[in-house]
C-alpha cells in the first residue's frame, strides 16, 4: 500500500484528490494536524515519509516544498504552475506523446498541466507534431471556464447570495494577454511565441471549453476540417481518456458544461473549406485539474491509469 501526502488538501484541488481516494484501498493517507499544515517542520516530516506527495499549493509554497525533500524515494505531483515548463520534470499529460507517458512512469518529479492550457495544448501540440501548422503561426485561442477555476476565493463571491450583478454574465479576463498559462502553453505545444489567448469566466461550477480557430490558407497546407480530424484521431488513436469525434459531431452549439464531473476530454473539428475550429471540452476540476492528478499517479504506480476516474462514452 503507497502512502500519500496532500500537502494543500483544503484548497480546492486538493481537497478532489482527496475524495478520490475514498474509495481505494491501495492508498493510505497521511494526513496532518490542521493546526500544523503550515508549519513547514511537520510538512516535511509528511513529505519524507509519503511514497508521493501532492502539492496543491501556490507556486511559492510548492517551490519551498520540494526544498524540503530529503528522501530519494518520494515522487512529487505538482498541481501549481511552477515546475511545468522545467526540462527535469514530466508534464503530465501522457496522451501528447509516447515520450510524455515515458517520462511519467519513470520520473520522481511530476507537473500536473493547468487547466486551459489541458486544452489549447491537446489541440496545438498534434498540429505542430503533425506539421499542419508551423510554429510561427499565429494562433488565437479563446475559452470558457466555470467559476470553479477562481479558487476559493472566487467561487465564494459566485456562490455569494448578495454577490454583484456582474457576475450573472460570462466574463473576459487577462485583458493584458499575460495569463499564468500562456508560459506553459507556448512551451509546451511546440509554438514560437505566445498565442492571443482570451478566457471567460462563466456562471456555472464545472465545465471548460477551449477552442482554436484556423485559416485554412495559412495552414503548411491546405487541409480539410476532415483531414485535422482523420489527424487527430489517430494521434489520439490509443487513449481512452482524450476521445476525437467525427468531424461535425456537434450540429448546433457546443456547450462548455457537459462534462462536469468526468475526468475525460472530448475534441472535435468543425468548420468549412476556408475557416475552421478545433474544440476541446473537458471538466476544469477533471482533466484540468484534480482527474489529471490521479491519472499521473496511477501512470506512476504502474496500474490502470483510469483507476478512480470517471470516464464517459
Amino acid at each position: 500500500m503507497k502512502k500519500v501526502f496532500i500537502d494543500g488538501k483544503d484548497g480546492t484541488t486538493g481537497l478532489k484528490i482527496y475524495n478520490r481516494f475514498e474509495k481505494r484501498d491501495d492508498i493510505e493517507l497521511l494526513i496532518i494536524d490542521s493546526e500544523k499544515r503550515k508549519d513547514s517542520k511537520e510538512r516535511a516530516r509528511m513529505i519524507n515519509e509519503s511514497d508521493i506527495t501532492f502539492l496543491c499549493l501556490p507556486d511559492a509554497a510548492a517551490i519551498e516544498a520540494v526544498s524540503l525533500v530529503e528522501n530519494d524515494h518520494v515522487r512529487i505531483i505538482d498541481t501549481s504552475t511552477a515546475h511545468r515548463t522545467l526540462d527535469n520534470w514530466a508534464y503530465g499529460f501522457a496522451e501528447l506523446s509516447g515520450e510524455h507517458r515515458r517520462r511519467i512512469e519513470t520520473s520522481s518529479r511530476i507537473a500536473v498541466p493547468g487547466c486551459y492550457a489541458s486544452g489549447f495544448n491537446s489541440i496545438v501540440y498534434p498540429l505542430v507534431k503533425n506539421n499542419f501548422i508551423s510554429k510561427d503561426y499565429d494562433i488565437v485561442c479563446y475559452a470558457l471556464s466555470g467559476y470553479t477555476g477562481a479558487g476559493k476565493k472566487g467561487i465564494a463571491q459566485y456562490e455569494d447570495e448578495n454577490r454583484d450583478t456582474e457576475l450573472d454574465s460570462p466574463r473576459l479576463y487577462a485583458l493584458t494577454q499575460e495569463h499564468k498559462h500562456l508560459k506553459e502553453m507556448e512551451a509546451i505545444s511546440g509554438i514560437s511565441k505566445k498565442p492571443i489567448f482570451s478566457p471567460i469566466i462563466c456562471d456555472y461550477p464545472q465545465g471548460m471549453v477551449v477552442t482554436v480557430p484556423l485559416y485554412t490558407s495559412r495552414m503548411n497546407k491546405k487541409y480539410s476540417a476532415e483531414d485535422i480530424c482523420k489527424m487527430l484521431k489517430e494521434h489520439y488513436a490509443e487513449s481512452d481518456i482524450v476521445k476525437v469525434r467525427d468531424c461535425g459531431y456537434t450540429q448546433s452549439m457546443i456547450g462548455s458544461n457537459n462534462f462536469a464531473g468526468r475526468d475525460d476530454m472530448e475534441i472535435e473539428v468543425n468548420g468549412n473549406e476556408d475557416r475552421i475550429l478545433i474544440t476541446s471540452r473537458f471538466d476544469n476540476l477533471g482533466k484540468g485539474a484534480s482527474g489529471a492528478a490521479i491519472q499521473c499517479l496511477n501512470i506512476a504506480l504502474g496500474i490502470d491509469e483510469k483507476t478512480g476516474l470517471n470516464i464517459g462514452d
